[in-house]
């Protein structure tokens, strides 16, 4: 039990390392670009790219995980129950009569209603369990090492607006220095401190620039579909089978799902996502796939088991690594 703890106390020290490697150069470039080359021209915007960048930062990092309400968890008397309960078949029963009552459109791979054991509750659409957080969380997209949190419904939209404002820093960062690269390429720049200062501050910002721009670039299409990084790699399953484009309702309320009706706060990091997490609207929705109108012989007929958690981790980009139980 003392070793386990003191792993887990570990890998929570090392998880920081990442956080602590961006931290350390975006405070070392604004040392550079401030002290050491004082671009005075450029001086007011590159603080206002730069503030930015750490509000955003700062709000992707320390935003909690989103975590179903007690509603989706089991009540004492349902959860003895359902533990005394050695058939898979009326265990399977129990969570159906359970989820009748809650606003439950995605079931398992397998069919069956999705249920967590380790948070013993029932997961609402686009909730999965993340091994690292040890939590599930609300319209989980994945776990990122560079924020040290998991990206989901409290703060994907706090994740989109720092990347965006990582690449305007970069590219801020990287046009204003390159004439003063240009100086160093042909001799004309006689601080060899000021030398090291420009080499690297564009070298870093270009390089930060294209990771940036290819990853910014997935997200805006995943926003644009309406799906989640983990839907995107596995297409979530309804009543009538799998669908990716299953909460696709449209491009503007896609958008809108995610940054809200007021556009004057879209570029700001505070949040204005709609909905509490729980529920998001449905491409299509009749009466037959509707849970909580759809009778208990529709429900029987599925099938499955009553778990579906598959642990794994699946890395679709150096900066984003998945680590999630669905």
């Amino acid at each position: 039990m003392a070793i386990s703890r003191g792993l887990r106390c570990c890998q929570r020290i090392f998880s920081w390392i990442p956080v602590v490697i961006i931290s350390s150069v975006v405070l070392w470039s604004y040392y550079a670009y401030v002290f050491e080359l004082c671009f005075l021209t450029y001086v007011l915007v590159f603080h206002v790219c730069f503030v930015m960048f750490c509000w955003t930062y700062w709000k992707a990092i320390f935003t909690p995980p989103s975590t179903p309400s007690k509603k989706f968890h089991l009540s004492f008397s349902d959860k003895e129950r359902y533990e005394m309960e050695e058939r898979p078949d009326v265990q399977k029963q129990i969570l159906i009569d359970i989820a009748k009552k809650l606003p439950i459109f995605t079931r398992a791979q397998s069919g069956a209603i999705r249920f967590c054991d380790r948070c013993q509750l029932i997961k609402p659409d686009r909730c999965h369990h993340c091994s690292v957080c040890e939590t599930c969380v609300l319209k989980m997209d994945h776990h990122c090492p560079w924020v040290n949190n998991c990206v989901g419904f409290s703060n994907y939209k706090f994740f989109l607006l720092f990347l965006s404002y990582s690449m305007l820093y970069c590219v801020f960062i990287a046009a204003t220095v390159f004439q003063y690269f240009l100086k160093f390429w042909v001799g004309e720049l006689p601080n060899d401190r000021a030398k090291f200062h420009v080499l690297f501050l564009l070298f870093v910002a270009l390089m930060f620039f294209v990771s940036l721009m290819f990853l910014f670039g997935y997200h805006c299409w995943l926003v644009a579909k309406n799906r989640s990084t983990l839907e995107a790699f596995s297409a979530p399953v309804f009543q009538n089978g799998p669908d990716r484009n299953g909460f696709n309702v449209g491009v503007r309320k896609n958008l809108t799902q995610v940054f809200g009706e007021d556009k004057r706060l879209w570029l700001f990091p505070v949040f204005t996502s709609q909905g509490d997490g729980h529920y998001f609207p449905l491409r299509t929705l009749c009466e037959s796939q509707n849970p909580l109108l759809a009778s208990e012989g529709r429900w029987g007929e599925d099938g499955g088991s009553d778990e579906d958690s598959t642990d794994g981790e699946v890395e679709h980009d150096p900066s984003v690594t998945i680590d999630v139980e669905y």
